[in-house]
């Protein structure tokens, strides 16, 4: 007889922990958030910044045919919640009718909502029509300072030479 009492309390038990889990809702915080990180979920922030080209220099990089490849060294102003400096590479190719496609590496170096330190941003950007649109991501692994272990995606959109408005929704693994 308690036998079937242990395993009836067992099963009861193995239950309300599964309900638990499963409800976000409930006060039981350490084992919600235990749930979500093993299921690889994470709570996303985002963040936003003005962009501001501070100097660029083009370099060609092959122009033995067209479309022509150049390679583009840039420093860029981050203000607002992302609020630093990035150092930029990027190959760009350069198409004849004044569009372009680019690839880039960049390190920036500042606070990402009031934290300190680095990370590096890898990217793709379209120029047309006198307008940047970009997307990228952060390089996992690549954060230092209160910024190790930072994830995340985003991009920018701008006047091309006029500034851009930057996004990251960014988390921590």
């Amino acid at each position: 007889m308690s036998l079937r009492i242990l395993i009836l309390f067992i099963t009861s038990l193995s239950m309300f922990m599964l309900v638990i889990a499963a409800n976000p809702q409930s006060k039981h915080g350490d084992t919600t958030t235990r749930s979500k990180t093993q299921t690889g979920q994470h709570t996303r922030t985002r963040a936003t910044a003005k962009i501001i080209v501070q100097s660029s220099e083009a370099k060609p990089y092959d122009q033995t045919t067209s479309p022509a490849l150049t390679e583009i060294h840039i420093i860029e102003i981050f203000t607002g919640d992302i609020d630093g400096e990035s150092t930029v590479r990027a190959l760009t190719l350069q198409r004849d009718d004044k569009s372009a496609s680019q690839v880039s590496m960049q390190r920036f170096s500042g606070k990402l909502a009031g934290r300190q330190g680095a990370f590096v941003l890898q990217g793709s950007e379209i120029v047309k029509d006198g307008k940047i649109k970009a997307t990228w991501f952060v390089v996992p692994g690549s954060g230092t300072g209160d910024l190790s272990g930072l994830r995340g995606e985003g991009g920018f959109e701008g006047d091309f030479g006029k500034g851009s408005d930057g996004w990251l929704n960014y988390w921590f693994e």
